[in-house]
């Protein structure tokens, strides 16, 4: 299982490694933080980045225990299978949409257009709010069809990966409520770029991990041959 465990890591260190390539690491719920001014284009070394690169260690490391546990329980003969709701497809949908949203406002910042900022603010946000919706209303069908969270194991797997995962989104949440209202206030786009770009480099990674988790809950398959692979050593 350590063979496992250890490409989930790396798997989760793509996204990280990608996120960097972006160059707008920084920790999001320190978004209104002030930084001095640099030069266009180049990168800002300070003590929130080192903050961010600590945070989505610890994350990608809780989420890579999460599913390793998983993908090894998975070779169990009892584990029963749970059918795959349609909503969590649209609901990844949407994700996708929210995370679009952030990276064009983080474009319409740069441009110094405020309105567009508001607006692209306004899209991500309901977006995101969907997104947890139809994680509830996934809930829910689940729970009416008689799959409760003591029913078994594949349930409990369940509820914790999407709770997990829906709390750093309410996280991102809170970020995202502090840019948007200033961007309401009235504050220019220069001054709300840092907060925006914050806002997307989270969106962009909460984004990764759902596409992660999205996969192993819709196919049994995956989980069953990191657990093979790892049986192989």
């Amino acid at each position: 299982m350590t063979i496992g465990l250890v490409a989930l890591s790396a798997l989760m260190g793509v996204i990280v490694v990608w996120l960097f390539r972006q160059t707008i690491n920084v920790q999001p719920w320190q978004a209104q933080a002030a930084i001095p001014a640099v030069s266009a284009g180049a990168p800002t070394f300070s003590a929130a980045k080192t903050a961010l690169w600590v945070f989505l260690g610890v994350a990608s490391s809780l989420f890579a225990l999460f599913i390793s546990a998983y993908a090894m329980r998975l070779s169990f003969q009892d584990w029963a299978p749970l059918p795959n709701p349609p909503l969590l497809m649209v609901n990844t949908a949407v994700l996708v949409g929210a995370s679009l949203s952030m990276q064009w406002t983080v474009h319409a910042a740069r441009r110094g257009e405020a309105v567009r900022v508001r607006r692209g603010l306004a899209a991500s946000g309901l977006l995101t709010v969907a997104f947890l919706a139809g994680q509830l209303v996934v809930w829910r069908q689940m729970h009416a069809a008689g799959y409760f969270v003591t029913a078994s194991a594949a349930t409990a797997f369940f509820y914790l990966l999407t709770a997990v995962h829906g709390l750093h989104v309410l996280g991102g949440l809170v970020a995202w409520a502090r840019a948007g209202l200033r961007a309401w206030r009235g504050a220019a786009p220069e001054s709300l770029r840092l907060g925006v770009e914050l806002c997307a480099t989270y969106w962009h990674y909460l984004l990764g991990v759902w596409a992660v988790l999205y996969a192993l809950l819709v196919s049994n398959d995956l989980g069953l041959a990191i657990c093979s692979s790892a049986a192989s050593f």
